[in-house]
């Protein structure tokens, strides 16, 4: 079914699906669904696409707001679901305002020395764990839009393999210093680095400069914790790229999920952004 999944899963036991914004959870849901596993929903408030939540009767879903720790072990239990899995982003923001800790939260903030999405998402995972629930790799399900090794699209731009290297460089360093995962540089200059305002912003920022030949390169971290942490690259994130007249994407391969993969692919090749695999 998946390469992501662990050699003791039980398809008999329900997936509960701990879902966030965009396509990436409806994909996942889907594909799911067709392997034959029972899925749930637990929406998070403001987050989880309509879309997603219609195609759940009543019974079979739930909510809770961002930050409600103890609610969502209470309605994971609910549904006896054997697996959980997150999925979509949650708008960053929410760390700062829109928040809702409840009094299990509390406690979990409490004991973390540094506050940022990875330790917050990593204790929740952890939560769940404690409470006896299966949390799987967010890739599960989705092995067919993982980035493969080789020159995916060619492009119109050749780029550099000495600018390349630069590009990688960079942001081997910028993911190792948990700063963010993407970069994109021009000949030898950094234009931009990805921080917490993501990857869409950094491009348009990027795109000002008027700067030739630039490559936009997404990696992940060195020590990646995929049970909510997947670098993502989809159509939004292309359409950025022409906007910003960036013409080139290198991609880690086996690390960076492609959305909608053959679709990216199709629309890359139309608008000539090259997509390349770094390993």
């Amino acid at each position: 079914m998946s390469r992501f999944l662990p050699d003791n899963f039980d398809a008999s036991k329900s997936l509960a699906l701990i879902a966030g914004k965009g396509t990436y959870p409806i994909l996942l849901a889907e594909r799911a669904r067709s392997a034959g596993i029972a899925v749930r929903l637990i929406e998070l408030g403001g987050e989880t696409s309509e879309k997603l939540i219609n195609t759940f009767p009543d019974h079979e879903r739930s909510a809770v707001k961002v930050g409600q720790v103890g609610k969502l072990l209470k309605e994971l239990k609910k549904f006896n679901s054997g697996y959980a899995v997150m999925a979509g982003q949650v708008s960053p923001g929410k760390l700062f305002r829109g928040l809702h800790p409840d009094l299990k939260a509390i406690r979990m903030l409490a004991g973390l020395n540094r506050k940022n999405a990875e330790t917050i998402f990593g204790a929740i995972g952890d939560e769940i764990e404690k409470s006896g629930i299966h949390l799987l790799d967010a890739r599960v399900f989705m092995d067919e839009d993982m980035t493969e090794e080789g020159m995916m699209v060619k492009g119109k731009e050749k780029i550099d393999p000495k600018h390349l290297a630069h590009g990688i460089e960079v942001a081997r360093e910028n993911a190792r210093l948990d700063v963010g995962q993407g970069v994109v540089v021009s000949r030898g200059t950094v234009l931009a680095v990805e921080a917490f305002e993501g990857t869409n912003a950094m491009l348009e920022r990027a795109g000002t400069f008027g700067a030739k030949n630039c490559l936009f390169v997404k990696l992940g971290k060195p020590s990646q914790d995929t049970r909510f942490d997947v670098p993502v690259f989809g159509l939004q994130t292309l359409q950025a790229m022409k906007d910003a007249g960036i013409g080139h994407a290198a991609l880690e391969s086996n690390v960076v999920m492609i959305l909608n993969k053959m679709s990216v692919l199709a629309e890359a090749k139309k608008f000539d952004i090259g997509i390349s695999h770094v390993q």
